[in-house]
């Protein structure tokens, strides 16, 4: 999987992203490859540390955005729950069934032993 800008599908150009304001070093890459537990080529480490970094650079905008005046969502669309009257839609079979079962007693079924 590769991190960092990707061709914009709709209009077949790569989008703009600003300067990237936090560096990244080597000794950080290794440390979080390790901790995900991925292996990582040396030759992999200068383009996976400016990937990072464009990827917290992002985190940093996002985190700016004025969020004045919007509601927090549990979903992308409008959901309302279909409410209904809380009844009893099924008559109680409780009897029937016990008197299926080879042993009942007080409303429970009895069951042979299994475990010594």
């Amino acid at each position: 999987m590769r991190l960092g800008p990707q061709p914009c599908l709709c209009y077949g150009r790569r989008p703009e992203f600003s300067p990237v304001a936090m560096s990244i070093d080597h000794t950080t890459v290794r440390h979080i490859a390790r901790l995900a537990r991925i292996a990582v080529d040396e030759g992999d480490v200068p383009r996976l540390a400016d990937e990072l970094a464009r990827v917290l650079d992002l985190a940093d905008r996002l985190a700016g955005a004025d969020l004045a005046g919007v509601e927090p969502m549990a979903h992308p669309h409008a959901q309302m729950l279909a409410w209904r009257e809380d009844r009893v839609a099924e008559p109680d079979r409780a009897d029937a069934f016990l008197a299926l079962a080879p042993e009942a007693r007080g409303g429970l079924y009895l069951v042979p032993k299994v475990i010594e």
